[in-house]
């Protein structure tokens, strides 16, 4: 195979983040996670303490995602549930930046609200990653075409102090002419856009869209280091199978639609 198993497990942030999970099927997560030895749970603040113990003992981080999904929160508020996460055991905080501030131009505020989560996490020895939500951003914004719209945060986030920067929430949807909502994620191009647009020291993480081992390949190979999934038993699994047969053929990708 291309990569090992431990690196393409340790690319996974295990998603156990839709609404309608019960604390049962957050425990079964957890225990999943363990199991397949991945990089860390994405989990609801409310869980935090619960994930910590669960997972105590092994190599697989909490993570909290803060001012979840559209970052409406005022910065008070991300800055203080950022804190109460820390406190419960989080190690990574994926917060998501208000979009709608950005997209009014409002630049100062936008670095200022992640500065304030960076500088307590970091206070708690915690990593950040900062959500764009890119499917809202496929017009640019701010007087700014798309690109110059996602450069522009690269760059803001460097300077706040992110570890990360991130394609997506996994429930940014769009609604369209047909009254249905359908939703993206990561993509080639902006993962590719992003990992040129910060140094070497920050990271991109990809959400949306990688549902198969080859779409992991395909993103790691792209600079990619992290990944939002819940697919991950079906993509490990099907790397143990093709180590077991010896098959290290893949296929030419695509990412797929839908939130992770």
């Amino acid at each position: 195979m291309k990569y090992t198993y431990d690196e393409m497990a340790k690319m996974i942030d295990h998603s156990l983040l839709h609404p309608t999970m019960t604390d049962k099927e957050l425990d079964e997560g957890c225990r999943l996670a363990a199991e397949y030895n991945v990089a860390s749970v994405c989990i609801k603040p409310y869980y935090v303490k619960r994930a910590a113990e669960l997972l105590k003992g092994t190599t697989v981080a909490v993570g909290a995602v803060i001012g979840f999904p559209h970052g409406n929160s005022c910065t008070e508020s991300k800055r203080y549930e950022t804190e109460l996460a820390c406190k419960d055991g989080a190690t990574e905080i994926d917060m998501v930046i208000n979009i709608g501030k950005a997209m009014g131009g409002d630049w100062d505020y936008v670095a200022a609200d992640i500065k304030a989560v960076c500088d307590e996490a970091h206070k708690h020895g915690a990593i950040v990653k900062v959500i764009f939500e890119n499917d809202y951003l496929t017009d640019g914004g701010a007087g700014l075409s798309s690109e110059e719209f996602k450069i522009k945060l690269c760059q803001l986030c460097e300077r706040a102090g992110a570890d990360f920067v991130k394609t997506s929430s996994g429930y940014g949807f769009i609604k369209g002419a047909d009254g249905k909502y359908s939703y993206q994620g990561a993509t080639e191009h902006d993962l590719t856009l992003m990992r040129a647009n910060v140094s070497e020291k920050m990271q991109v993480k990809a959400a949306g869209g990688v549902r198969d081992l080859d779409a992991l390949i395909k993103i790691r190979d792209l600079g990619t280091t992290r990944c939002g999934a819940t697919a991950t038993a079906t993509m490990l699994d099907e790397y143990r199978k093709r180590a077991t047969s010896g098959d290290t053929a893949t296929t030419d990708a695509k990412l797929g639609s839908g939130g992770y």
